[in-house]
């Protein structure tokens, strides 16, 4: 019984950071469109998903090499 409460517990808090980070990672990619901070919004969408997800810390992984690039890119003009 406590095995099954502890598995239950552990989905919900799962389902739970899945539904929060998709929300921000979608109000980021709707900030491309329209008016907002999406380069700083989906970062922190993306973030949240990777304490769960393995994709999303490979995706988060390549954003953030993305930005050194761009950084490196723009202090050298």
């Amino acid at each position: 019984m406590t095995a099954f409460i502890f598995k239950t517990i552990k989905q919900a808090k799962k389902l739970i950071i899945s539904v929060i980070g998709f929300t921000v990672l979608l109000i980021g990619l709707a900030m491309v469109v329209l008016p907002g901070p999406a380069f700083i919004v989906i970062p922190i969408g993306l973030g949240i998903l990777a304490t769960e997800f393995i994709w999303a810390k490979k995706l988060l992984d390549r954003v953030k090499s993305s930005a050194s690039n761009v950084k490196e890119w723009v202090s050298k003009q």
